[in-house]
């Protein structure tokens, strides 16, 4: 790919939004689009429209959600889901008030959530089944399908059944693993690490490893295609995207895509086409379509204001984002 083309741009597409502070996440529901924030509240917006509402005593830390929801866990010990209507609404407090820094949703509304060492699983019909962790769980990702639990933590990761009294089975590999995403086919499990680098595992009888290297900062946002055959990464001054064709990356070269100048922070890919939102750390967004290596630009630099969350709504014709700054927008791409 030629990386001195200065791409087509998309600049006059995007609809700036003020979220006044760092976006942590950005979420599409059913009714319009909501921003969790630093500062512990949720912005809901549509078509310009802007509404501000109190989620959390203290900061939001992480969040997730579906079509009717926010769901968001704090450094107050609390998971809280907010609706596009009405007032948050507690599902969860830690009685240590033990920060909540993970949280995952399952498409037929599993919920689960860490705090301290603790992680707990709700189902649909709101029953709550606990793991205490051997350390501090990190990363959580359900199943594409069924309600299976991975827990990203020191030295591996655990699957857990939740509705089962089984014990765990651990996926071993030394260090810190943070982050995780399961392969839409659930094949594959794929941790980010503390120590620069990717891992994963293909599942089965004898689980087989998967190193992926060389990353010059924590590849920390991760997002697979929409038929499962590429990851991407941030964590290097471009998006690196693995191939998950056969079995998996172990011996092939990733794709580089929109190398700049600066830090990959987030990547999201479109929900049904190979094109690859990229947002870097001086607040650039470029979208890449992998086909044939061609950029738009969404957003230019901007000083300070590294990308912190992407979103595309489920038709992917719009795409929001949100930076440490607080500054934000929606794409909404040409038809």
């Amino acid at each position: 790919m030629n990386t001195t083309d200065k791409p087509v741009s998309l600049r006059e597409h995007v609809t700036p939004i003020a979220a006044e502070t760092h976006v942590v996440v950005a979420h599409w529901l059913k009714q319009g689009l909501v921003f969790a924030l630093a500062d512990g509240r949720v912005l809901r917006w549509r078509e310009g429209a802007t509404e501000f509402v109190e989620a959390h005593a203290g900061g939001i830390l992480c969040a997730v959600g579906d079509s009717e929801r926010l769901i968001s866990g704090g450094d107050d010990g609390r998971v809280v889901a907010t609706g596009f209507e009405g007032q948050p609404i507690e599902i969860a407090k830690d009685s240590k008030r033990r920060w909540v820094d993970a949280i995952t949703l399952s498409a037929s509304g599993n919920l689960a959530w860490n705090s301290g060492k603790t992680v707990q699983a709700r189902d649909e019909k709101g029953r709550i089944r606990t793991l205490e962790a051997a350390s501090t769980p990190q990363g959580l990702v359900f199943a594409p399908k069924g309600y299976r639990l991975a827990i990203g933590q020191m030295n591996g990761v655990s699957l857990w059944y939740p509705n089962t009294e089984a014990k765990p089975e651990f996926l071993e590999w030394k260090g810190s693993h943070i982050d995780v995403a399961w392969s839409p086919d659930g094949r594959f499990i794929v941790t980010s690490m503390q120590e620069n680098a990717l891992h994963g595992w293909k599942l089965g009888d004898k689980p087989s490893h998967m190193r992926m290297t060389g990353y010059p900062a924590k590849p920390r946002s991760l997002s697979w295609s929409h038929d499962g055959l590429w990851l991407a990464s941030s964590g290097a001054d471009g998006a690196i995207v693995w191939p998950f064709q056969g079995d998996g990356p172990q011996g092939k070269a990733p794709r580089e895509c929109g190398v700049r100048h600066a830090r990959v922070t987030r990547v999201a890919f479109h929900p049904g086409a190979l094109v690859l939102a990229i947002g870097y750390d001086d607040g650039c967004i470029l979208m890449v379509r992998l086909t044939d290596g061609s950029e738009l630009l969404v957003r230019p630099p901007a000083r300070g204001s590294g990308i912190s969350a992407f979103a595309w709504d489920k038709a992917g014709k719009q795409l929001a984002f949100g930076a440490e700054d607080g500054a934000a927008g929606v794409l909404a791409l040409p038809s």
